[in-house]
């Protein structure tokens, strides 16, 4: 008989091998390169060099898979990664998937892992009062992400206003849902709509004024459009750091808009939202804490392992109305207390301790410790800004979140100018960004999302840019 638990000394080889590697990694994840090859066909072979049907050597099967990790990925952790929300992982949460994984508590019983549901009922509690929430109407959950954390906030829209929802779905509703949000949300809210069967159609997608926020004029005559063709205004959307320029809505005029036609309120700030963590740029999310609800990604601005996301509510009722279920065959030990079974008070049921990532990073570090990391981020941001406008590149986005997107306006006009040194700069492997289309224009995007990164990188960034428009210009 196979035995899974292995023995003790093998147990610790190779334990000593995967900290060996990764703490090697870890390191020295500047001296990879930022950008894999993707020539699909080599990584098809590496895999397949493996038989799944019997046993292999363990050490070899390890170095397989880190080998494969090392050279067919994208380096997110490195310090010249200005792409997406993917940041580099603090230690303390490495420590606490590798802690989570061994353990293994689940989470759908209050009564099967009593410390993990309490740890992540204190965080609820302490988020919802960051974000400015009243304690006593507090209420939330740790998500896989924030596409599943939309996805609660839609249907707690839906629960709130039409009370027969859980019971009856949309075939209990008589007029059509309509949930409002930017042209710059997250595809996430239309993946949503699609998921709980009123699909894409009643997104209504407004368009944004000159900031990029949602125009707040088109909102207003687009759900009084509505209601005059029989619809049912339901939700709208606020976003406080859009994914491509990094954008924050007008939040307490849209819960004005919100209040004047009784609709749900509900604020994306998956990447932003880790603004209310440092007391200077805080204020940029005003009117947040008026809101319905909220959706956070703690793997995002917090530096969290994927994934780690977190659902907040001011109403402490409405996950029980959209959830609550009962079984005969979950445990009953704790029927007699005052708690909520979480298998009843989310999408999952089977749930993962997502939320020690987040509690063992904050006995670590602190909150006093995150304010400092995301000033840091956001000062670098700042700085970036003024490298790129005295080297003659022109800003296009405004935020106070550490989005940069840019361009050069003597050369956009040719439109192989973007893709042209973003291909150069991606093919040397030195640095990661994207291009983002702002109007008419194909900006570069740079994100800051490494608390690693510092003027150097900056500065090397920069002079990747210099060269290869240099490059661009000599050859046209």
């Amino acid at each position: 008989m196979i035995k899974f638990d292995l023995e003790k000394n093998q147990r610790k080889i190779l334990f000593e091998q995967v900290i060996n590697k990764i703490d090697s990694y870890y390191s020295n994840t500047k001296s990879y390169p930022t950008t894999p090859s993707l020539e699909i066909n080599h990584i098809r072979d590496y895999i397949n060099t493996q038989n799944l049907q019997t046993s292999v050597n363990y050490k070899n099967a390890i170095n397989h898979v880190l080998n494969g990790l090392e050279n067919y990925s994208v380096h997110t952790p490195h310090p010249k990664y200005f792409g997406l929300f993917n940041p580099r992982a603090n230690f303390s949460g490495i420590l606490a998937d590798l802690i989570t994984a061994t353990y293994n508590p689940q989470l759908a019983a209050w009564s099967h892992a009593p410390f993990a549901v309490e740890v992540e009922a204190k965080l609820i509690k302490e988020f919802g009062e960051k974000f400015g929430y009243k304690s006593e109407t507090i209420d939330g959950v740790f998500t896989t992400g924030g596409a599943e954390a939309n996805l609660s906030a839609l249907l707690c829209a839906l629960n709130h206003s039409f009370p027969e929802f859980a019971k009856n779905g949309v075939f209990g509703i008589s007029k059509r849902p309509i949930i409002y949000c930017s042209e710059q949300a997250h595809h996430s809210i239309h993946k949503a709509a699609k998921t709980v069967g009123l699909g894409y159609s009643s997104v209504q997608s407004i368009s944004n004024d000159e900031g990029l926020k949602i125009d707040l004029k088109k909102l207003r005559n687009q759900i009084q459009e509505d209601i005059a063709s029989n619809n049912f205004p339901t939700m709208i959307i606020g976003t406080a750091g859009t994914t491509g320029a990094g954008t924050i809505d007008d939040l307490v005029a849209l819960r004005t808009i919100a209040d004047e036609f009784g609709l749900w309120f509900h604020v994306d700030a998956a990447y932003g939202g880790g603004a209310v963590l440092n007391k200077e740029i805080k204020p940029n999310l005003k009117g947040i804490e008026t809101s319905d609800s909220i959706t956070f990604d703690a793997h995002k601005w917090m530096s969290i392992p994927m994934g780690a996301s977190i659902f907040l509510t001011s109403h402490n009722d409405i996950l029980s109305k959209t959830f609550r279920i009962t079984t005969d065959y979950m445990p009953k030990e704790a029927n007699s207390l005052n708690i909520i079974e979480p298998f009843s008070h989310s999408i999952q049921w089977s749930r993962r301790f997502i939320g020690l990532k987040v509690y063992l990073s904050l006995l670590f570090f602190g909150w006093d410790g995150y304010e400092q990391i995301i000033g840091h981020q956001a000062n670098m941001g700042g700085l970036f800004r003024k490298k790129l406008l005295k080297n003659n590149w022109n800003i296009k986005n405004e935020t106070p979140l550490p989005i940069i997107c840019f361009t050069d306006d003597s050369i956009v006009n040719n439109k192989q100018f973007s893709q042209k040194l973003l291909d150069a700069i991606l093919k040397k492997g030195k640095s990661w960004l994207s291009t983002y289309p702002i109007g008419s224009l194909n900006t570069f995007r740079v994100c800051i999302t490494n608390y690693n990164t510092s003027e150097k990188e900056l500065d090397e960034l920069i002079e990747e840019l210099n060269e290869q428009r240099k490059l661009y210009l000599n050859n046209i």
